[in-house]
């Protein structure tokens, strides 16, 4: 069964995020479905611009952490493995369309770094987003910290990462991540706005602006970011990785040693 759901209507797109029951926590084939979702938009000429959104009351708190515990050991396996979150990233980015994000409740780690590689992020007032990964251990991959620090900056960018908080809407509205802030009921809407006001633009005009745009901010990205993969491999084979995930299960508060 997908836990990503793909619809249009008229000019617009929608891929939605649909876990709720497990609020919308991500595995491997939710961002295989992700990317082919993306991927698939190139061939559609008549949508105008995309929504990326989720079902329930938290847009997604991020990886399954059960399904990280059931990783494939192989180290040539794992590293292809944990890949997938680059590639998706790349291509939601690589959509021509513009594409707005809208975040409701909790966005963490990896819905976070989905959130960044959109253009332009609505998020309901009252949510709460951060890159929780610091505190299991591990550092922040998906070759998603240029696109952090694009919005916000190296000081906030560093300050989000290192401390693994999450962080209100409203403060990172201030800060540059979200573009716009909605009132819970009204965010689908103003999601539906932003995207309506961009699909009556010239399309051409607006895609090559886009494509423009992120290729001149992001040119540097592959030849520094492509090694966060195997920081991760590092990260997540040391003792203190092992022990913020047995703490986080366990509710209680890790002990780490610097192994």
């Amino acid at each position: 069964m997908s836990h990503v759901r793909f619809t249009t209507e008229g000019r617009i797109a929608r891929i939605i995020l649909s876990r709720p029951d497990r609020r919308n926590a991500l595995t491997t084939a939710m961002l295989e479905d992700l990317e082919a979702a993306a991927i698939a938009l190139v061939a559609e000429p008549e949508v105008r611009a995309v929504i990326l959104d989720a079902e329930g009351e938290d847009f997604s708190v991020g990886m399954d952490i059960a399904e990280m515990r059931r990783l494939p050991q192989p180290t040539v396996l794992l590293r292809r493995t944990a890949g997938q979150g680059a590639r998706t990233m790349r291509a939601i980015a690589e959509i021509p369309q513009p594409v707005i994000c809208a975040i409701q409740g909790v966005a963490t780690g990896g819905a976070a770094a989905l959130a960044s590689a959109c253009d332009f992020r609505v998020a309901a007032s009252g949510a709460r987003i951060g890159y929780g990964e610091v505190k299991l251990g591990i550092n922040l991959m998906w070759q998603a910290l240029g696109p952090l620090m694009r919005l916000v900056g190296p000081a906030k960018a560093k300050r989000l990462v290192m401390s693994g908080d999450l962080v209100p809407a409203e403060t990172l509205f201030q800060w540059g991540f979200v573009d716009e802030l909605a009132d819970p009921g009204d965010l689908s809407a103003a999601a539906l706005a932003m995207a309506e006001h961009y699909a009556a633009l010239p399309p051409i005009a607006v895609q090559m602006v886009k494509r423009s745009v992120n290729a001149l901010a992001a040119a540097l990205d592959p030849a520094i970011l492509h090694a966060d993969t195997d920081q991760w491999l590092l990260a997540a084979k040391s003792a203190d990785h092992r022990e913020a995930v047995e703490a986080f299960l366990e509710k209680r508060a890790g002990r780490f040693k610097g192994d």
